[in-house]
């Protein structure tokens, strides 16, 4: 809204000189730094416009006001778009995606959410519980997949998350399913255990694609933890949970954009249906 508000006053400036870019630009950095936006993006992107316009060397008869919204705009998207195509999964054949993440970042409603919305496109979908470590992690993905009319495997006697993985993708790879969604156990911080729990999962199930769901209120701090998961197992794509309204919102989805991993979703509640996939340039448009 702040960054509306200065391309705003913009429209307002009789003259546009580099005063009022300047201005300007102050303005935004200021917005983006109130979003969490680590401080060294923001200065780069500041660096990048003013490199970009050059009053001196513009046409007489160039339009400044949309040349200067251009350049903000394609900044902004370079900034949330790692440039790096994610994988996806093909029909007919099935794709195990085994999904990553510390405690309470919404994991297990993510996957159902995820599961609903390529169920929706036609595709068979399927859930399986891998998460032993959290108490009722099994009953809360049983409720979650029963409602969404979704097919899960779990267990509760079984307390080998490894066990359990390798029997429920089996299992539905021989039925047929499309997409076979594996849950995994969080932390709630990274641990040693943890990230051997996710590698022994990693080399049984032999995933197609690795999610990492990450809490988009935790802001800049997604950076440090989505390159301690991408160290770890191959995290090949990130979805952002917890997006309605949060102000650190940015400082996430800049966060992961440093650490190359292209976001494919965003959670913007808690509804099964309030769950979009991540188009960079419509949400910079929104956020313009």
């Amino acid at each position: 809204r702040k960054i509306t508000t200065a391309l705003r006053s913009l429209g307002n400036a009789t003259i546009i000189n580099q005063e009022v870019l300047d201005s300007l630009l102050d303005q935004i950095v200021r917005a983006l730094i109130s979003a969490d936006v680590n401080i060294g993006l923001v200065k780069k992107l500041r660096d990048n416009v003013k490199q970009v316009i050059d009053f001196d060397e513009m046409a007489q008869g160039l339009n400044k006001r949309r040349m200067i919204q251009m350049v903000v705009f394609q900044e902004l998207v370079k900034l949330i778009d790692p440039g790096v195509k994610p994988w996806t999964p093909v029909k007919k054949k099935s794709n195990v995606i085994m999904f990553v993440g510390l405690q309470g970042a919404g994991k297990t409603t993510t996957c159902t959410k995820m599961a609903h919305y390529y169920q929706r496109k036609g595709w068979k979908c399927a859930l399986v519980c891998a998460d032993t470590f959290r108490a009722g992690a099994f009953d809360q993905l049983k409720q979650n997949a029963t409602k969404a009319r979704i097919p899960f495997y779990g267990s509760y006697e079984e307390a080998d998350p490894v066990v359990i993985a390798n029997e429920g993708v089996e299992k539905f790879k021989q039925e047929g399913f499309e997409i076979i969604i594996v849950d995994t156990s969080g932390r709630h911080k990274q641990e040693t255990s943890l990230f051997e729990e996710m590698l022994s999962i990693q080399s049984a199930v032999k995933p197609h694609q690795i999610i990492f769901v990450m809490d988009a209120s935790i802001g800049q701090a997604c950076e440090s933890q989505a390159a301690a998961f991408k160290s770890v197992v191959d995290v090949g794509a990130v979805i952002v949970t917890k997006l309605d309204g949060h102000a650190k919102g940015g400082g996430a989805l800049s966060a992961v954009a440093a650490t190359k991993s292209p976001i494919i979703f965003i959670g913007t509640g808690e509804h099964i249906d309030e769950f979009e996939e991540f188009r960079v340039k419509p949400f910079v448009s929104k956020l313009l």
